[in-house]
């Protein structure tokens, strides 16, 4: 998606930059808000559980898209800043690979013992980084 951001901003930024991070922020906040949802639902008094599985169906391919896009943005900033994107683009899917993987890991650990407030907590964050992508790209907030 970097690649691809690069291509498009090099033609079309003048007709994407205006809502990519909108896009981003909607599509965080809605795995963010149901993953809290989950994470602070009464358990089924029935006692059979209905387990969300985020690795499958819509919540994973809206994540995808969410972190898709903002890979888009960044591949349409490496444009308007003239950077080299093969290098780039390599080196954010080696650092996107490896914090994937350690993300997987601490969180199968991390749930197993601390339950579904882990959840609540990944849905928190979640939601800030919506909140921080759709800051960032505001006028006059671009410390963050």
């Amino acid at each position: 998606m970097t690649l691809l951001g690069w291509l498009l901003g090099i033609r079309l930024i003048h007709l994407i930059s205006g809502i990519d991070h909108w896009v981003a922020m909607l599509l965080l906040a809605w795995v963010g808000g149901h993953m809290v949802y989950d994470g602070l639902k009464q358990n089924n008094p029935s006692g059979n559980e209905i387990c969300t599985d985020r690795t499958r169906g819509s919540s994973l391919v809206m994540l995808s898209v969410a972190t898709s896009i903002d890979a888009l943005g960044v591949g349409l900033t490496l444009a308007l800043l003239r950077m080299d994107v093969v290098n780039a683009s390599v080196l954010i899917g080696l650092v996107s690979l490896v914090l994937s993987v350690a993300g997987l890991l601490s969180g199968n650990h991390l749930s197993r013992r601390f339950g579904k407030r882990m959840e609540v907590l990944g849905g928190l964050v979640l939601l800030l980084i919506g909140l921080r992508i759709v800051i960032s790209h505001m006028n006059g907030w671009r410390f963050l």
